[in-house]
């Protein structure tokens, strides 16, 4: 990740990208070339020479995804290559950027029109729920992607493009921004449901008897949602954006499919904060099982001494070691004795049963 000085100069030029820190890990770089009637898949291994060789000239969009960011050579290239902005280079080197849109040139100026657009992806990650800054870069014939992880959700996409007389290989290179939007916005909903399931659980589990350590699963739902709502909240803007504000590289078909994933994104945060309250009411719903029980308990132990305060009473009396004790002669004291307590203790819990306190 680009760590900056706040009094630094603005952007990230071409020249600079080498010279910054980058991270380790694989670097995986695919490049897709397509139209109505074609397609081809590359894997690039050199990113120089691949950019030398000219698009095939049937080739009506291109789509180039890297997955890693710690190949700094192969993003200058391709910064020099398509004319990235150096403030979209920053934002697409510091990954803790809030998902947003940004055009740049004109078209007639010294850059080309593009569309910078950074969105949260989010997906499970060993077991955990992981949210990832994808980079978009959307141009006329051309959608460049950056992923700082490797491994995506765009495998619907891959397959759409290679089934002939798919829509997405009929539409220009808007048409397949929209849909990569669009699988990262669909993939929130299983991840959804699964929360519901769990929140299902988590609730049957409250209410029946509450175990230990539950209010931990509790929390980390909770704070899972959260990351679910930084992703898809801010998303909401993108696609509004991408929809209301004409540019260049946006088509008025793409604008049209827009309108439907804006609705997905407004679906997502209906059921998300639904979620949400039904975790925070779990939390009360925990706290006040756990308090019901504990005033059981205390009820119990409280008719318990209630009971026995008379009678150790008795017994202490008793049990005093005084010689005159008229009593102490008799010989059905004994048993008279026991017949005190056990009348005493009877009429006691009777009494309790008849106020409603057993």
């Amino acid at each position: 990740m680009l760590h900056k000085s706040p009094s630094g100069a603005p952007g990230v030029e071409h020249d600079e990208i080498v010279t910054l820190p980058s991270a380790t890990g694989r670097v995986r770089i695919t490049c897709i070339d397509y139209n109505p009637g074609n397609v081809l898949v590359q894997d690039v291994a050199d990113m120089a020479e691949f950019l030398d060789d000219h698009r095939p000239e049937w080739s009506a969009v291109r789509w180039i995804n890297v997955e890693g960011l710690s190949d700094l050579a192969a993003i200058q290239a391709l910064a020099i290559k398509y004319e990235l902005h150096p403030l979209a280079v920053e934002d697409l080197l510091q990954e803790k950027q809030r998902p947003k849109v940004e055009p740049y040139g004109s078209g007639d100026g010294d850059l080309r029109p593009r569309l910078f657009i950074i969105v949260r992806m989010l997906q499970f990650r060993d077991e955990r729920l992981d949210s990832e800054q994808i980079s978009m870069f959307l141009g006329r014939t051309t959608v460049l992607t950056f992923d700082g992880t490797p491994g995506d959700v765009w495998d619907p996409v891959r397959k759409r493009l290679n089934a002939a007389g798919s829509r997405l290989r009929d539409n220009d290179a808007s048409f397949l921004a929209y849909s990569l939007l669009d699988a990262i916005v669909d993939h929130c909903f299983p991840i959804l449901e699964y929360y519901g399931e769990r929140l299902q659980d988590l609730e049957d589990a409250v209410l029946d008897r509450p175990p230990h350590g539950i209010i931990n699963d509790i929390h980390q739902v909770k704070r899972d949602l959260l990351v679910v709502r930084r992703g898809i909240w801010p998303m909401r803007e993108v696609v509004s954006a991408l929809q209301r504000e004409p540019h260049a590289c946006m088509s008025d078909v793409t604008r049209v499919y827009l309108r439907d994933l804006y609705d997905h994104v407004v679906q997502i945060i209906d059921v998300l904060e639904t979620y949400r309250e039904t975790a925070s009411a779990l939390t009360e719903t925990y706290m006040s099982a756990v308090s019901n029980r504990m005033n059981e308990i205390m009820k119990v132990l409280t008719i318990m001494s209630s009971i026995f305060i008379p009678l150790t009473f008795l017994a202490g009396v008793y049990g005093m070691n005084f010689h005159h004790f008229p009593e102490l002669d008799l010989t059905w004291a004994y048993p008279a004795f026991w017949m005190a307590c056990v009348v005493l203790a009877a009429g006691m819990l009777a009494l309790f049963r008849r106020r409603g306190w057993l």
